[in-house]
């Protein structure tokens, strides 16, 4: 296991510079000047070509990028402009509201969808099956930020039950209470779309190993449906289920940029567009860098994970 984990991770390296030099073009490629951007009505040229000499703007593009790489390698994300503060210290202060939400919406997803799969799957077409469907399809079907906004509406405009925005209320507050109440629409919002995916494909999976001969066989011996379904079957069915949940990890944390936006939550996603409109390219870079290494983490996790209930794939 420690050689496939080793691979794994030696695997990772060409994609994260992958995703360095793409970030690095995409933003090298939005129109306008930076420098100008940064400096607002004080852009007279003098300042503007100070500021592109300080911030190595004047340099041939490929000098740019590995100027930007070995600092970053050594930890140096840069200092954004806008905020005066270094861009990885505004990064991890976000990170952990971020964290929160997608952490939060991902158990939700990851919990409710499988649940929703196996029990669909154990009682094919039949009453709780067709209800799940139903609800899944439409789940999938609604955008989470059109979602975020009729549950607003609804929950805080309308009954008053939640606040609207936030992620402590801002006359006090700041207590677990306070956080869960502020958290449960857009953690909700964001996993609706995810368990939908879930779920179908845990039914999937489920359906497949259900017709397998050692479940035919756990049921000619008499063991208890209950452990059949959830003890050998979903074990089995979690070798499929598992890259699903690596893949909807990384869209719930990408997604958490719009649901931040609308709920007015304090991450990295609220953050970004931010920094896009500021035109703060160290700060998009850094926050683009390390949500992109999140998700290639998420992915290893998954592979080890997914090794570690089937050996065959290490081979």
């Amino acid at each position: 296991m420690g050689g496939y984990i080793l691979k794994r991770l030696l695997s990772a390296i060409p994609v994260l510079l992958g995703i360095t030099v793409i970030v690095f073009l995409i933003m090298a490629m939005i129109p306008g000047d930076p420098a100008t951007a940064i400096l607002g009505s004080y852009a007279t040229p003098e300042n503007v070509a100070r500021l592109n000499r300080f911030l190595g703007l004047d340099e041939p593009l490929w000098r740019q990028y590995f100027i930007w790489l070995g600092n970053l390698l050594q930890g140096d994300f840069g200092r954004s402009f806008a905020l005066n503060r270094p861009v990885l210290d505004e990064i991890l202060d976000r990170f952990s509201a971020t964290l929160i939400l997608a952490g939060t919406a991902f158990l939700l997803c990851a919990v409710l969808g499988i649940m929703a799969g196996v029990i669909s799957a154990a009682g094919q077409y039949g009453p709780a099956d067709k209800a799940i469907t139903f609800v899944v399809i439409l789940g999938i079907s609604v955008p989470s930020f059109f979602l975020g906004m009729m549950m607003i509406l609804l929950f805080a405009v309308q009954l008053r039950w939640l606040p609207a925005s936030g992620m402590y209320s801002i006359w006090g507050g700041g207590d677990l209470p306070d956080l869960i109440r502020h958290l449960t629409m857009p953690a909700i919002a964001l996993a609706v779309v995810a368990t939908g995916v879930v779920a179908r494909l845990s039914r999937g999976a489920m359906l497949e190993v259900l017709r397998q001969d050692f479940i035919r066989t756990a049921r000619a011996k008499g063991v208890h449906e209950r452990r059949v379904i959830w003890g050998h079957a979903l074990r089995a069915a979690m070798v499929g289920i598992i890259p699903v949940l690596g893949i909807q990890a990384g869209f719930v944390l990408s997604g958490a940029v719009y649901i931040e936006i609308v709920f007015q939550w304090p991450g990295v996603g609220r953050m970004l567009v931010d920094a896009i409109l500021r035109r703060d390219i160290l700060l998009v870079q850094g926050g683009v860098v390390i949500i992109a290494a999140c998700y290639v983490g998420f992915n290893i996790v998954v592979d080890v994970a997914q090794a570690w209930l089937d050996p065959r794939i290490k081979t």
